[in-house]
């Protein structure tokens, strides 16, 4: 198939387990890094409508199966990473680390601490409505640009993306490319001592420097120690994962962790298989033991080696 002509960078059969915090993953048909929102509008435009598109992050929280995805992969970088504060406004690029923008807002008065200890970046904060200390990006957001998969460039208001528990409604094949987010005042010293002590408490509870991709599982509904019923998700994976026996358990080079039983940890030598066998192994697990079901909040994508 002939590809539309790009300024970015457009590559067949880019191996993508490089890319990925748990390193692991076959390769992408294409993976394009577009130069600007100009180039990236003009390839969606051109490109086939029957070519899928993925938009990429950074890949934190994200198993790419072993053969790989049948599609174009996008993933931003320079030129979509910028972020700017205007009044009570904090602007990020789609590509911005939620690190960054959570540093840079604080230097300027504003906070948006929350998104300090949250790994990857502002697309993948939105899409996830990823949360922190009972904080979460719909308590913030106002609205999101993005080039939609025939090449338009639209402004979606907040309330028509249906966030919730992380989840949110994108139309198919839209690429975000900016965040606007209303952010209180504070000073500045203050954010930047929460953020430190955010910091701490992250390190000490969970097991940040192995190969992970951050919480496996959604906090379920439904199940506490006691048995009593619970219709809101105070109740946590790790708890529900420790309670079926399951801390530490293994297959292939894929481990839940011993510091924090939610986190899966590539040990070295896993395959994608591995670790999403391992997480299937939990779901059947705590489905036995405790007639729950739970939910995968680590994305995979793509196809089985075999196919």
């Amino acid at each position: 198939m002939t590809m539309p002509d790009v300024r970015g960078t457009l590559t067949p059969d880019r191996p993508l387990a490089d890319l990925t915090w748990l390193r692991v993953g076959g390769p992408a048909d294409w993976f394009f890094q577009p130069a600007d929102e100009a180039d990236l509008a003009q390839f969606l435009a051109a490109l086939p409508q029957d070519v899928a598109v993925f938009p990429m992050g950074v890949g934190s929280n994200l198993i790419v199966r072993d053969g790989g995805i049948r599609a174009v992969v996008i993933r931003l970088g320079r030129g979509f990473n910028g972020i700017r504060i205007e009044g009570d406004r904090v602007i990020a690029g789609a590509a911005a680390l939620d690190a960054h923008v959570a540093r840079r807002a604080a230097e300027g008065g504003r906070d948006l601490t929350f998104l300090r200890t949250i790994p990857g970046c502002i697309g993948g904060a939105v899409r996830m409505n990823a949360g922190c200390y009972g904080t979460y990006v719909a308590d913030h957001l106002v609205e999101v640009r993005a080039i939609t998969r025939v090449g338009a460039e639209v402004t979606i208001p907040a309330a028509e993306l249906n966030l919730r528990y992380r989840q949110s409604d994108l139309p198919e094949g839209c690429v975000l490319v900016e965040a606007v987010f209303a952010a209180g005042e504070g000073d500045p010293e203050t954010l930047a001592a929460r953020m430190a002590d955010q910091l701490a408490k992250r390190d000490a509870t969970q097991p940040t420097k192995d190969r992970t991709a951050g919480s496996t599982f959604r906090n379920p509904v439904g199940y506490s120690s006691t048995g009593r019923d619970d219709d809101t998700h105070e109740m946590k994976a790790w708890k529900v994962i420790d309670d079926a026996g399951l801390r530490g358990a293994t297959l292939g080079g894929a481990q839940m962790s011993e510091k924090h039983s939610n986190f899966m940890i590539n040990t070295g030598q896993a395959t994608a298989a591995d670790l999403e066998n391992l997480g299937e192994m939990v779901r059947k697990r705590v489905s036995e033991t405790f007639g729950l079901t739970l939910e995968w909040e680590i994305m995979r994508v793509g196809e089985p080696a075999d196919k």
